[in-house]
């Protein structure tokens, strides 16, 4: 059981992020841990953010959906957790997994608002309604319910009409513009890494600038949501783009480029930092698609790709289907992409812009609750 519980909080690890780029939506951990109602179990278990991940991608229609998820500093020493439990939490939070605040208040309604995003939660919010009367709007605060035995996502307002992705707040985009820096030498977040006098600093992980998440704003003046001090500008941040894997007509993965790191996509790339496609791939795909086969990157703006491959890579002018318009790039070979121009590394294996698929394409994701014990699921009030 307890080899069991740790594979599935490790599933749940690869889906947690605090990239602004990559987050889908916003969840208080210190929520979702205590839907006792779910199983009938414990009165808190880091087990069910799993069942509220799952949710998520059945939600968007997408594999691999990464959440960002907030935590109060008191969570890590909650003993309704079990002791492993709450290790996993200080992991979570030393490598930036997560974020920990001293006090939750309207902190995930603030990265929501900043990232345009949505928040799964059962709470209507209707405290914070007159500073953020967004909260009201269809699809943005997201309940997690049973149906048929099956924790689903509703919203609390609407009738599950679609709904347009919500842009980042003004406010968002200025300090998403800028690098910031704690004075908290240890700030995995914030800092600098590697400065710190403790015996283990370089085991710790420190979030990228281009990954690093808003700063809160207390009294009008950037902050670091940890540590409580204010935040030096260190300079812009460079660019990015989100792009989006697609195989088969289902997004298996998103990931950014930025203008300082460029990405390599293949069957399986050498080094650090690339887009590894063979655990997708059928096995002529495999044979057809190298190791690194396509290198991305950004420059003023623009998507710049170039083969590195073995057989060529294809790049479909808006999106074509019409082999005649289908343009192979040869060893070395560079094309600057359109906004709807799509990669193909092979027939059904697509790269492109996130913003070029609306839907994900696969009705059950694969689940981070498959290694998880047997859970008595229960129906679940709105």
């Amino acid at each position: 059981m307890r080899f069991e519980v740790s594979k599935v909080l490790d599933a749940i690890e690869i889906r947690l992020t605090t990239d602004p780029a990559l987050a889908r939506a916003v969840v208080d951990l210190s929520e979702v841990v205590r839907y006792a109602d779910l199983d009938g179990g414990r009165p808190a278990s880091l087990v069910r953010l799993g069942l509220l991940v799952d949710a998520l991608g059945r939600y968007v229609a997408e594999e691999n959906v990464p959440v960002y998820v907030i935590a109060p500093r008191g969570l890590l020493s909650d003993t309704d957790l079990t002791s492993n439990e709450r290790m996993v939490v200080r992991r979570w939070a030393d490598d930036g997994k997560v974020e920990v605040v001293p006090q939750m208040e309207d902190r995930v309604l603030e990265v929501a608002e900043m990232l345009g995003l949505p928040v799964l939660t059962r709470d209507r919010e209707d405290r914070f309604r007159a500073n953020r009367p967004w909260v009201a709007a269809p699809g943005r605060l997201l309940a997690l319910v049973s149906q048929q035995g099956s924790p689903t996502l509703v919203a609390r307002v609407g009738r599950g009409e679609a709904v347009p992705p919500t842009p980042r707040s003004p406010l968002g985009e200025r300090l998403l513009s800028r690098i910031w820096k704690c004075p908290d030498l240890n700030c995995t977040t914030f800092g600098s890494g590697g400065q710190s006098d403790s015996p283990f600093a370089d085991m710790r992980t420190f979030t990228s600038p281009v990954a690093q998440p808003p700063p809160a704003l207390r009294a009008g003046v950037p902050t670091c949501p940890r540590h409580g001090e204010r935040l030096k500008d260190a300079g812009p941040r460079p660019a990015t783009e989100v792009l989006s894997v697609r195989i088969d007509g289902v997004i298996r993965k998103r990931f950014t480029v930025s203008e300082d790191q460029p990405v390599v996509v293949g069957r399986a790339p050498e080094g650090g930092g690339g887009v590894m496609l063979g655990q997708w791939l059928t096995q002529d795909a495999r044979k057809w698609i190298s190791r690194g086969h396509v290198r991305l990157a950004l420059r003023a703006g623009e998507i710049i790709a170039k083969d590195v491959s073995t057989n060529g890579t294809g790049v479909r002018p808006g999106g074509s289907a019409d082999d005649d318009e289908r343009v192979t790039l040869h060893r070395d070979e560079s094309r600057v992409l359109a906004a709807d121009d799509i990669i193909e590394l092979y027939a059904g294996v697509h790269v492109g812009r996130a913003k070029l698929w609306s839907n994900g394409g696969v009705v059950q994701p694969q689940s981070v609750m498959a290694e998880a014990p047997t859970m008595a699921i229960r129906p679940v009030g709105r």
